[in-house]
């Protein structure tokens, strides 16, 4: 079975890594939805994908040096959709609790986002809090960052890990290094250049991120264990025809 994920929640049609993007992947039947964490300056475990507020809000400045009442006073909607303008910045613990409250039955697979700055005590937090209580939903990880998938596999050795690369040749090969490493999330120029290398890897291959149709059908035809996606209702589509053609 290929896995639907949902790119920073369903982020082609919400503000990305906000809840409404969350509520609408679960809608949607997304099999798994990725996120991306920091910490705040408070140490809290901030839901966004970029390392400053810039982008994503009408605020600025690195989630390290914000604390999360200054990070909830930003506005992290409008910039997509006047629509979502009383979106709010959320913390993971916000998220866990609205995928519960919705009984959210997939995975969530939480990217570390170690590659840039290295959050001392990110790895612990988060699966304390995953670990905090039973979840409807399974939880793995995944992170650009080796050092800190070796890390979250000694804190939480029976959780699927992931590595995230690029188009870096060295990378398949470190992957492929870890036993306790499940798949490789590369970027889908990787796959276009090692078609042949992707169809054998020994190991889940999940590319992101793939928002056309045309290359989600080639996604499918190489056999990709999963498409990483901004639209996962789209690629349901696109998979459930492509599975109806195959059985006729």
């Amino acid at each position: 079975m290929v896995q639907i994920v949902a790119h920073r929640g369903s982020s082609g049609n919400r503000p990305e890594n906000t809840l409404p993007a969350f509520a609408e992947a679960v809608r949607v039947k997304a099999d798994i939805i990725e996120l991306d964490v920091h910490l705040s300056k408070d140490e809290q475990l901030i839901v966004m994908h970029d390392e400053t507020v810039d982008r994503t809000t009408n605020g600025k400045g690195r989630i390290c040096d914000l604390t999360v009442p200054q990070l909830k006073e930003l506005n992290a909607g409008s910039w997509f959709s006047d629509e979502y303008k009383a979106a709010k910045v959320p913390t993971l613990k916000e998220v866990l609790a609205l995928l519960a409250a919705r009984n959210y039955r997939g995975i969530l697979t939480i990217e570390l986002k170690t590659d840039h700055y290295d959050y001392p005590g990110i790895e612990e937090k988060t699966a304390a809090l995953l670990h905090s209580q039973a979840w409807p939903f399974v939880h793995w990880y995944c992170s650009f960052n080796i050092d800190s998938l070796d890390r979250i596999h000694t804190i939480d050795p029976e959780a699927k890990l992931n590595f995230i690369m690029g188009k870096a040749a060295d990378k398949p090969a470190l992957a492929l290094s870890r036993p306790y490493i499940e798949g490789l999330h590369p970027a889908y120029g990787w796959i276009e250049a090692n078609t042949e290398t992707a169809a054998a890897f020994p190991i889940s291959l999940r590319p992101w991120t793939i928002n056309e149709e045309a290359i989600m059908l080639d996604c499918l035809q190489l056999g990709v264990t999963g498409i990483i996606t901004d639209f996962p209702e789209k690629a349901g589509s696109v998979l459930q025809a492509f599975r109806e053609e195959q059985n006729q």
